[in-house]
């Protein structure tokens, strides 16, 4: 049974061009990664003490959610419950209907792709413009990102010069990336100049202060929310950090973990109004509680967004973001799907080689890997396991508990390996479709051991 991953992988993988440079560009990053990692001694250390305060935090939410929100409040921010995504897009559409607000100038923030609020808003005559580079980009062709990080990763500069030619009327065929960051900043300052409000989200909420922290690598959030009056920032609950000892664990992973930096270029801090100003936080919850009860997958929200599983990931970086059918996609795109609606992201439980890289670069720890086996196994239950992958699981049992019949048919599989070729790759030979055989050898393991050949 062939998986809506895996056809989707499957036209990735065409463009073998295309697929080599997604792979080639990503193993780079996880180079860079690794460079700066390697150079701190204490890097385990810092990955320990990330998981264990992520874990201590989540279980003590309630508490830390509390005393948040009344630092906030203290601060003069206004502080709004979401318990879903509509309610978090109709909070967010009150707000700036209530401002006659009419241009939304907003810096990148995956919480509202979860929520599709882009889609919301604008159905409502609000027009919203995305200020990170790579997310413009992708407004502009309407599309999702293909990466938390990096979300237009999959496109080349030169696909970006032609979109910037129909769209900012830019030079014909000039795709030199200067250039067109150039002519990005110039079409963006504009958005930002006319834009009646800002939206942010953030990569950590400090329960001690109140405070929202924003690390971008463009400075688009410090440049959105400096002209306009009102803020709004939407933030998911699982965010939430103790205090600013337990953020400086966090911003010395965070940066070298997603793109192989020292730190992000601007880490900003949002603690309070501008004079004259409004700021206001949406809280959102969205499924996290009931997946903070999950005790064999609540660990997923231990994630800080680095997207450092997706770059060491074999099979995201070959088969790219768009094959997965969850907007996150990689090992931790994997796991918030299942948290999500198993019976609707089944599918890319498939797109993992189980070969734990990305288990071994969570700067949080979390047990990616082995949560998407435990969801394999329980794939039947939800009436999704693989009919083919059944019946052989229950011959191979078969042929297992009854030792003589196993090794008989040992004795004879090498005659597979004069079979013609028809009989051997066909439909019911999953494996043999891209790839050869091995040859059976002519004696086995147990043959050769009960022989003395080996051991």
């Amino acid at each position: 049974m062939s998986t809506k991953h895996a056809k989707a992988a499957e036209r990735f993988i065409r463009n073998k061009t295309q697929e080599q440079w997604h792979n080639e560009t990503l193993w780079m990053v996880r180079e860079k990664r690794d460079k700066l990692a390697m150079n701190i001694p204490e890097w385990e250390d810092l990955r320990e003490l990330s998981s264990q305060i992520k874990l201590h935090t989540l279980s003590h939410l309630d508490e830390y959610l509390v005393r948040f929100v009344e630092k906030a409040e203290s601060n003069g921010v206004i502080v709004h419950w979401a318990k879903d995504a509509q309610e978090h897009n109709a909070i967010v559409h009150e707000i700036l209907s209530k401002r006659q607000v009419k241009k939304l100038v907003k810096s990148k923030s995956m919480l509202t792709e979860e929520c599709h609020l882009n889609k919301y808003l604008i159905e409502r005559g609000i027009d919203v413009v995305e200020s990170d580079l790579g997310e413009r980009i992708l407004q502009l062709k309407n599309e999702m990102p293909s990466h938390i990080v990096l979300p237009a990763i999959h496109l080349t500069r030169q696909e970006v010069g032609k979109l910037f030619e129909e769209k900012l009327q830019t030079e014909k065929d000039n795709s030199d990336p200067t250039y067109l960051t150039h002519a990005a900043r110039k079409h963006l300052r504009n958005e930002f100049l006319t834009a009646d409000a800002a939206m942010t989200g953030a990569n950590f909420g400090v329960a001690e202060t109140g405070d929202v922290v924003v690390c971008t690598n463009e400075g688009n959030a410090d440049m959105g929310t400096s002209f306009p009056k009102l803020h709004i920032v939407s933030i998911g609950i699982e965010k939430l950090v103790p205090d600013y000892q337990a953020l400086s664990v966090y911003t010395r992973l965070l940066a070298r973990s997603a793109t192989g930096q020292p730190s992000t270029t601007y880490t900003s801090h949002y603690r309070k109004p501008r004079k004259g100003c409004e700021m206001h936080i949406v809280l959102v919850d969205n499924g996290r509680s009931a997946s903070l009860g999950n005790e064999e997958h609540n660990q997923t929200l231990k994630c800080i967004r680095c997207g450092a599983c997706m770059n060491t990931c074999p099979v995201y970086r070959r088969s790219g973001g768009y094959s997965y059918t969850y907007f996150i996609p990689g090992p931790i795109g994997i796991n918030l799907g299942m948290l999500r609606s198993p019976k609707e992201y089944f599918d890319n439980v498939s797109a993992c080689s189980l070969c734990y890289s990305c288990n071994n670069v969570c700067p949080a720890k979390i047990d990616l890997a082995d949560q998407i086996y435990r969801w394999r196994q329980q794939l039947d239950s939800f009436g999704k396991a693989d009919p083919t992958k059944k019946v052989m699981s229950f011959g191979l049992k078969f042929l297992f508990d009854r030792p003589k019949l196993y090794n008989t048919g040992l004795k004879f599989t090498p005659i597979i390996n004069h079979l013609p070729r028809f009989l051997l790759y066909n439909d019911l030979n999953g494996w043999g479709k891209g790839r050869e055989m091995p040859a059976f050898a002519k004696e086995s393991f147990t043959e050769l051991w009960k022989s003395g050949k080996i051991g």
